[in-house]
This record gives C-alpha cells, structure tokens and sequence, in this order.
C-alpha cells in the first residue's frame, strides 16, 4: 500500500514553493517562499522513488534518511515523518531553509539526473519541522537524570548550538559562552531574514535556556574571560568559534570610506530588523539607500549583501565575479533570486583598486577570461590586458570569504595546536585537540563552510565529549 503512494515522478511534475512577487519581496526582510499546503508537501514528497541506495541520504552531511520521511509525508504522517526527520538533524527548519540542496541531497536526488526533476526536499524538511512547532509535538529538552559534569561551549552558533543540544538531552551541565548579545551566530547576524526569519533561531534558543543550558554573552574570550578561566570550571571544553575575519582586498584605495566588510554590513542589517538602534545605519556607514552599491565575491555571502542593498532601497547592485556564473561557489538558486529583484552580475570581473577622495567613488575593475585548470581543478582566471573600467560606486562590500581568527595568541593558548591555514588542528573523528579535554568543531576546524556541516560536526564532537566524560569517571573511581 505504501508503494502506490510513491514513486508519482512519472506524473507530478516538481513543484517548489511559490514565491512572493519580486517587485514586493524586495521591498522587505521577509522569508520569500510561501509555505507547502500540506497536499502539495504530500504531492511532492510522493514522488520519491524510493531508491534502494538513497543518493540523496548519502549526500546529506547529517545523513537524514530523507527517503523515509518522505514516505511517511506521502502517507500523511506528519509527527512520525518530524520526529524521524529531528532525530539525526538538530535544526530541520533551519537546514530546510538555507542548505544549498542544489549542491546536496536535491543535486543528486535520482529521479533528477534521470530528468523528471528532483524531490523539494528542502521544502518538505522545512514544512514538517514548522507544522511540527504548530502542533506542540517539538517537545521539551527533558534529560532523565542529571549529570555532575559540566562542559563550556565557546560560540553560539549552529556547531556549538547542536552540541549544547545534544549534551543536555543526557543531563550534563552546558554553559555556552559567546561575543554577540543573542545566540545564533551566523544564523542570528549572518543570515538575513529573507531567507531565515529570526524568530525561527530564537525559538531554538529558547528551547535550549528552558532546558537548563546556560548563555554568557557578550563575552569575549581572551580579553572578558580568560580561555585557562573557562577551562577550568568545566570538565570538557568544545571550541566552536566559527570563522569571522573576513579576507580583505588588497589593492590601491582599499582604505577608503564607503568599502566595508560582509559580515559588518549584514550584523547591522539585522540589528535593523530586531529593532536594535545602530549609529552606523542611522548616520548612512553601513545603509545602502540612495546608494550605487557594489559587492565584491561570489559565495552565498555575497548573494545576501546583494540582495540586502535592494531591500535597503541602493539605487543600483552589481555583483562582481572574477569567473564565470558556472564556476560560482554560491548558490544557483540565490543567484536567480538575486537577479529576480533586480540585482546585475558581472561576471569575471575583479577589481584592480578603488577611485575616490575620502570617501569611495569607484572600483577600477579589470576583465578577466577563464585560463587553464588551478590545483583545484578550477579554470582559473586571468587578466585581459587593456580592459579594465571605472565601476561607479558609493558603497563597496568585500564578500571574498573568511578566516580564522589566530586563536592560541587571541586567547593566550599556545599549546593549541592550529593548521598552516590557522584553523584548529582536531581529529576528524573524535574532534579532539591537541589539549586534553578540549574539542573543536564546525567551520574553525573546517575552514569557512555549511551550516549543516557545523552541526553535524557540533552533534559528533557532542557524542566525543560524552564518551570522554565516562571515561574520566571510571578513572575517577578507580
């Protein structure tokens, strides 16, 4: 009986979400998707083909068995398809809305490479998890028993959030340190509410303060406490920074006013929207109204600056990319959003230096064509000699990617081993550091990378620290 309600991809075609009207999206911070009916959550979910080796499980970094919850929404079963989904993925609603399912499970969902159109996975994993938080059945974080041990979780985003979250459900102590004044990280400052709603992160923050975990925020560790300090009221520590030091330009006219960095530019922005008073929006530093704006990269990053200046009313957005749309890191779909609210991409364009007194007037831009194949297999680009031209520009945005922050100087911590790249060196299984008792996880380890990843990482590093935790009380007791 469950098969005949699968395997529809012969007859139902794919259908996404519909989306708002572009002309009125743009002109606010809310989520563009509108949400599944259940019917078509149903419609879509039966068009799994039910694969005997899930492609799409496999190349879900949290291995969600998507095939199962997708059989269970076909059949109607809502709280069962949740419950299944919630069981190896710490935040579905959050993944359902801003995983690049492009690159992931949708990517190689099998009915799409046979050319019916992948499974909305993403749509579906999103719809479950708010119809579930709709219904009552996200439940409470009740640990059976509670547990004398106690861990500091240094970051509060998505890696140090799932583990917090996984640590409590056993009963150990958690205390999460972080330098914002909200939990989240990049999900709360990062990520613009057009894509994820705010209330959506806050409700899981909520979720784990009423389970026991407790926040101390705007805490800079190394210079509000001292990373020793942190250590030593807790039997286990895991790092979860993530990665904030954004790569800078470096080019002629680089210092000027007007060119500022992704991620100051969209922490204001969502200040804006949780109705914080900023004096760098209000006084026009960081608000690109009434602005010629222009931002520099190709990543996801890069497609919510964009598409946060046409929001804010700039009077043009061009994004400039040294190869091609092809060869993009950030999403296609962000990219079609993007164009569809108006923004312009020129491809294979880099900047050669900045035009201005003062204050930033252009960005001297030169053309590039794509050459032969870097050490990554890329085509990389190269110079057109001769080509280059004056972008006019009031507002530049550098969204080139991040690194780590040099964390054994920072905190004072030597002995923490890190990478030639900086990020700290943890084993890729137990996610165990060069220091006793102490774990790393997410995007500090990995380099700049998916949410997902952070919280599959955040979930491991979790189970890591809880089997060190035993261990140390058996030698305790011996």
């Amino acid at each position: 009986m469950a098969t005949q309600k699968m395997l529809k991809f012969v007859t139902l075609g794919k259908e996404m979400p519909a989306k708002r009207d572009a002309t009125l999206r743009s002109q606010d911070f809310g989520e563009i998707y509108r949400e599944f009916a259940a019917q078509k959550a149903a419609e879509q979910a039966s068009r799994c083909s039910q694969c005997g080796v899930p492609y799409c499980q496999a190349h879900c970094p949290l291995s969600n068995n998507i095939p199962d919850w997708l059989r269970l929404t076909a059949e109607g079963r809502l709280q069962e398809a949740y419950e299944l989904s919630q069981a190896t993925n710490t935040f579905p609603e959050i993944c359902g809305r801003i995983c690049p399912q492009d690159r992931l499970c949708e990517g190689n969902c099998v009915i799409e490479q046979s050319g019916h159109g992948t499974v909305t996975i993403g749509a579906v994993e999103k719809y479950l998890t708010d119809t579930a938080w709709e219904n009552g059945w996200v439940k409470p974080i009740r640990p059976g028993s509670e547990r004398v041990e106690s861990v500091g979780i240094i970051g509060a985003g998505p890696g140090g959030l799932a583990a917090a979250d996984v640590l409590r459900r056993q009963g150990v102590q958690v205390t999460v340190y972080d330098r914002y004044d909200r939990a989240g990280g990049l999900l709360t400052y990062g990520i613009p509410g057009f894509k994820l709603e705010k209330d959506v992160v806050m409700r899981r923050n909520d979720q784990l303060r009423e389970a026991g975990v407790q926040f101390v925020m705007n805490c800079n560790v190394g210079e509000d406490l001292t990373f020793d300090a942190i250590r030593g009221q807790h039997d286990a520590v895991l790092i979860a920074t993530g990665v904030y030091k954004i790569r800078e330009i470096e080019a002629p006219g680089a210092a000027l006013n007007g060119i500022v960095k992704a991620l100051d530019y969209l922490t204001v922005s969502n200040r804006q929207s949780f109705g914080d008073e900023v004096a760098s929006f209000e006084d026009g530093t960081l608000n690109a109204k009434g602005k010629r704006v222009v931002v520099i990269g190709g990543g996801d990053t890069a497609m919510d600056c964009v598409r946060t200046a046409i929001r804010q009313g700039a009077t043009s957005v061009k994004c400039l990319y040294r190869r091609d749309r092809a060869n993009m890191p950030g999403s296609q779909r962000e990219v079609q959003n993007a164009e569809e609210e108006g923004v312009e991409f020129v491809w294979l364009a880099a900047p050669k230096g900045f035009a201005g007194e003062g204050q930033v007037g252009g960005v001297m831009v030169q053309k590039m064509r794509l050459g032969q194949p870097d050490a990554t297999g890329r085509q990389a680009p190269e110079v057109i000699e001769g080509a280059d031209y004056l972008e006019p520009a009031d507002l530049v945005v550098q969204a080139l990617g991040f690194e780590p922050e040099d964390i054994p100087t920072l905190w004072g911590v030597p002995e923490l081993a890190v990478t030639r790249w900086g990020t700290i060196k943890a084993d890729f299984r137990s996610h165990a550091t060069s220091l006793p008792g102490v774990y790393a996880a997410g995007d500090i380890v990995r380099g700049a990378s998916l949410v997902v990843w952070a919280i599959r990482d955040g979930r491991e590093a979790a189970e890591s620290i809880l089997s060190y935790l035993s261990q140390q009380s058996v030698v305790a007791a011996e």
